[in-house]
């Protein structure tokens, strides 16, 4: 009988063998995520690091740019308008993240009942203005709402009255009708999908049991969305802390908006760095503003992936 090729094949040769495979998958591990490393440094890590080291700086009429320390977020934490538009946002959030979301569920929910006729169209009209780039999306709501030459100027001359939803009083609660008109269709996609993915199987045995559809909708396709819903929330609140772009365009189409220079902290820093040649101060601005988006966005993620895994 011949040997065989365990007895042929050198132990050694089979243990160097394995060490040299794991090697080579690492290696072309690493070929695969070369892009993605390239540029997240360029357009994260390198930005962050500038930024960070902008804003040990000052720019003083006399002196030029000196070198400061810290004073610059000495002097943010002390600054009355950044803690204003920090508080703007933050009740902006409380308000507008909780009812988009339950919307978006909503719609979700009408979605999969399987009771609605043309669910694909109205699947992709929702979304569709998640699609239109925000700019264009403040343009059009600028000229509906505003009262010079949109809706309610229209509305106001034939019934005789004073309707504005651009007033100091309201402004805010009219970005957050952009903003939920924006965003509820990608949140209704994401909690459309989650319903699909759960097992018909499930049905069937609550229909078995006798559960008829507010059972089914809240033992069932309520507790699926729970893990979602804390994405949902996550990703919600870094965009609200990031509102920019309706702030900076309205006031260029409404009188009396009541908009500020630092109405939101991304508007602030963009009028401190190209306004007011602070560079250094907005550096810090932002990055204390992305810090305390991240422990937010943490602290919510956490709690609610606890809560949601507990349940």
């Amino acid at each position: 009988m011949g040997p065989t090729a365990a007895a042929v094949v050198p132990p050694e040769t089979t243990r160097h063998r394995a060490p040299a495979r794991k090697r080579g998958k690492k290696q072309i591990g690493l070929v695969f995520i070369a892009p993605f490393a390239l540029l997240f440094t360029l357009v994260y890590v390198i930005p962050v690091i500038y930024a960070a080291f902008l804003s040990l700086f000052q720019r003083k009429l006399v002196g030029g740019t000196t070198f400061t320390g810290f004073a610059n977020y000495t002097k943010l934490f002390r600054d009355a308008q950044f803690w204003d538009s920090v508080g703007r946002v933050l009740a902006f959030t409380l308000v507008q993240v909780p009812l988009m979301l339950i919307f978006a569920m909503a719609l979700a929910l009408a979605l999969d009942s399987r009771r609605l006729h043309g669910t694909r169209f109205l699947r992709v009209s929702i979304f569709l203005p998640y699609a239109v780039p925000a700019v264009v999306s403040t343009l059009m709501w600028g000229f509906l709402l505003g009262v010079k030459y949109g809706l309610f100027g229209s509305l106001d001359k034939a019934l005789g009255t004073d309707l504005d939803p651009f007033t100091p009083g309201t402004t805010l609660i009219s970005i957050g009708v952009m903003v939920t008109w924006a965003f509820t269709g990608f949140n209704m996609l994401i909690f459309h999908a989650v319903l699909k993915a759960v097992p018909r199987e499930l049905y069937e045995a609550a229909a078995l049991d006798g559960a008829n559809e507010y059972q089914v909708v809240w033992r069932i396709k309520l507790p699926a969305l729970r893990r979602s819903l804390v994405i949902a929330v996550v990703f919600s609140i870094i965009g609200t802390f990031q509102i920019f772009n309706e702030p900076q365009i309205l006031p260029s189409m409404v009188a009396n908006s009541g908009i500020t220079t630092h109405y939101t902290p991304n508007l602030y820093a963009y009028n401190l760095a190209f306004t007011g040649s602070q560079q250094g101060y907005a550096a810090a601005l932002a990055l204390v503003m992305a810090a305390l988006t991240i422990a937010v966005a943490y602290v919510v993620q956490i709690r609610g992936l606890r809560n949601a895994f507990d349940n």
